[in-house]
């Protein structure tokens, strides 16, 4: 990351859908070369935002630019977006839709397939370069349409829930694709809810609510915001409850404890101790970020809230 002029600007950006305002003073940069987790949960404007900076809303008030500039067709050939609806032909073959988006892309026919099928071979799906994407499963679609995305190695990536529905084999291989872009100069901004995935990858994160910055920064700057620590627990036996910790995860054999920075992780080793637990990890670290996100979004989280448009909008979904 350099101290050159942001690739992304977002200054004090308003949206309303009639009488519905989706985004509220929002104001954020990306900087070149930076992996940028732009984070929320549903409804919570982060589509709307990514498709207001690529033109495709118009803002109500406020600058968004990309490149020093409002978005137009000169940026569009080094820009890969990966949209989460999904946008493939499906009643070609694999090799033929990659082939006409590379055209599209400003490469050759031969540069196109070449690419085409070494990546194929990368994600394992070249046996199915000859076959209609609709024949394909939802994870494998997904793949192709990554594919087409980093095709002409663009300046700048934005990828919308990149590995939604994959397992963690596949999840692991598309992170690995990412951080290769990233290594190779690519800006990256990413909207996921995989906390793991923006650990690994982000250098700097904003989580929204109701088109508002809730958090912005750093992980560890947004970590030192909310404050608390988080106890990563290996155990066995029946986990008591304590007016010391909160459960954040539990799981098999594992537990992630919410603690407040007052208190003595000896305090809580012992306490678990004496209470017969079979302690068999015990890591204290920053307060994590899932615990973060399920603070800000609390019941929002749980019950899958979606916010749409107005009736009669046409854009669609607000997410």
């Amino acid at each position: 990351m350099n101290a050159a002029a942001p690739l992304i600007h977002i200054h004090d950006f308003h949206i309303h859908f009639g009488s519905k305002k989706v985004i509220e003073g929002l104001s954020f940069d990306v900087a070149r070369g930076e992996t940028f987790g732009f984070l929320g949960s549903n409804g919570s404007g982060k589509t709307t935002t990514i498709r207001a900076l690529l033109g495709i809303y118009r803002p109500t008030s406020g600058t968004l630019e990309i490149n020093g500039k409002v978005f137009s067709d000169d940026f569009g050939s080094r820009l890969g977006y990966l949209p989460e609806e999904r946008g493939l032909y499906k009643k070609e073959s694999v090799l033929d839709v990659m082939t006409y988006f590379g055209r599209l892309k400003g490469l050759s026919k031969q540069n196109a397939q070449a690419f085409s099928r070494q990546y194929l071979d990368r994600v394992d799906l070249v046996n199915k370069a000859d076959v209609r994407v609709d024949k394909l499963s939802g994870g494998e679609q997904q793949k192709i349409q990554l594919g087409v995305t980093i095709m002409n190695e663009p300046e700048l990536l934005i990828l919308d829930e990149p590995t939604k529905g994959f397992d963690p084999v596949n999840r692991r291989l598309l992170m690995d694709i990412i951080e290769e872009r990233k290594e190779a100069g690519a800006t990256v901004m990413m909207v996921t809810h995989q906390m793991e995935e923006v650990e690994r990858l982000c250098d700097r994160i904003i989580l929204l609510k109701d088109g508002r910055a809730e958090a912005y920064g750093t992980i560890d700057e947004v970590q030192n915001q909310f404050g608390g620590r988080t106890i990563k627990l290996k155990y066995s036996g029946n986990l008591p409850t304590s007016s010391h910790y909160k459960v954040a995860l539990h799981e098999t054999n594992y537990a992630e404890l919410s603690v407040d920075e007052s208190i003595d992780e000896a305090q809580i080793l012992k306490e678990l101790v004496l209470a017969g637990v079979v302690v068999r990890g015990f890591v204290a670290a920053k307060r994590s970020l899932d615990d973060i996100f399920i603070q800000i979004y609390g019941e929002e989280v749980a019950v899958g809230s979606t916010g749409t448009a107005p009736a009669g909008n046409t854009q669609g979904p607000v997410k």
